[in-house]
């Protein structure tokens, strides 16, 4: 019996990476969804944090959860760490080069990211 998962056996380019990564946020209805250009910045962690949030644990969930399951099946790439899960406020997949950061609504808000990281260049996306 064949699989109906197509996997993809060569590795995404990072703007291929960061694109599947925001199109599958934006399958679960991800808000407010960002991209932060570190790569001119010293000592960053990663070149890109890509940043969203939901409305609930659940919303929080289900977009990490797509993200995750996206990028493996169609991009071929496992996260390196995904924490967070189990209370669902902040959700951080890691992709080395990539950061994906899903937050709850008031975790956001109270983290600031975008205030930290404000010399980076940011991209924003829209809500659908």
């Amino acid at each position: 019996m064949e699989s109906q998962l197509n996997l993809v056996t060569q590795p995404l380019a990072l703007e291929e990476l960061n694109d599947l990564i925001i199109d599958s946020i934006q399958d679960i209805k991800g808000k407010n969804i960002i991209k932060l250009d570190l790569r001119r910045l010293p000592d960053s962690p990663a070149d890109y944090f890509i940043i969203c949030e939901g409305d609930s644990s659940t919303q929080v969930r289900a977009i990490a959860g797509n993200v995750a399951r996206r990028v493996k099946y169609e991009g071929g790439v496992s996260p390196a760490a995904k924490e967070g899960e189990t209370v669902a406020r902040w959700i951080c997949i890691d992709y080395y080069n990539t950061v994906v950061h899903v937050f709850y609504r008031e975790a956001r808000a109270f983290y600031e990211l975008e205030q930290l990281w404000s010399d980076a260049v940011l991209t924003e996306y829209a809500t659908l």
